[in-house]
């Protein structure tokens, strides 16, 4: 089964409720996007981590069970008190269980940062099962419809096409990537986007590692 290559055309899927998740376990769907707007309180701590001093934090959650809490407790452990970060930390903390649930997972890594550059800014797919991606602040991820793009030609500027889609900030994705069990060569395209002159990121991903 591992050399399994999807045949059909890779579709994206997208909704208003959380629920369209979970529709990412189906094969043939490589992005799952829940287009969300963020709740005021975080929206504004958000701003806060990214316009304060670069972030950059790494975490690998161990957890007991996949509805077990996750400990966040070095979340912006510099902000503690700050008007928002209880309802960030929520936030977060929810992504990840339902990550978490939605994998069956027992190890997740957590990468939180502020970005002034694009981080990827050539088009490209994760050499990953199956990876979170919300923008908290800034300008979202970009990603490509299937066939908008030659995968051969991954990475060449040049090779760029037009329509390009972007995330809405507070939007919550789930990128297949390459290395989820039969969808090998067909891991959504995507990449960072350029930010806006001025104005940085706050970025999260969660990363399913076992």
């Amino acid at each position: 089964m591992r050399g399994a290559t999807i045949q059909r055309r890779s579709r994206q899927v997208r909704a208003d409720s959380p629920a369209v998740l979970a529709d990412v376990l189906e094969d043939g769907v490589n992005m799952a996007l829940w287009q969300r707007r963020l709740p005021r309180p975080v929206e504004r701590f958000a701003a806060l981590l990214a316009r304060g001093a670069p972030l950059a934090l790494s975490l690998v959650l161990e957890l007991d069970h996949p509805e077990a809490e996750p400990d966040l407790s070095r979340l912006a452990e510099e902000h503690v008190g700050a008007e928002g970060r209880a309802e960030f930390i929520a936030d977060v903390a929810w992504l990840v269980s339902a990550f978490a649930c939605l994998v069956d997972a027992r190890r997740v890594g957590l990468r939180l940062r502020s970005l002034e550059t694009a981080m990827c800014p050539r088009f490209h797919v994760d050499r990953v099962p199956l990876r979170l991606v919300t923008t908290y602040y800034g300008a979202g991820s970009q990603w490509l419809l299937e066939g908008a793009m030659a995968r051969a030609r991954l990475g060449d500027a040049s090779a760029e096409p037009g329509d390009v889609l972007q995330i809405e900030a507070g939007a919550v994705a789930l990128f297949k990537g390459e290395k989820w069990l039969g969808n090998e060569g067909a891991g959504i395209i995507h990449r960072s986007p350029r930010p806006e002159s001025g104005k940085s990121r706050l970025l999260l991903t969660l990363d399913w590692l076992a």
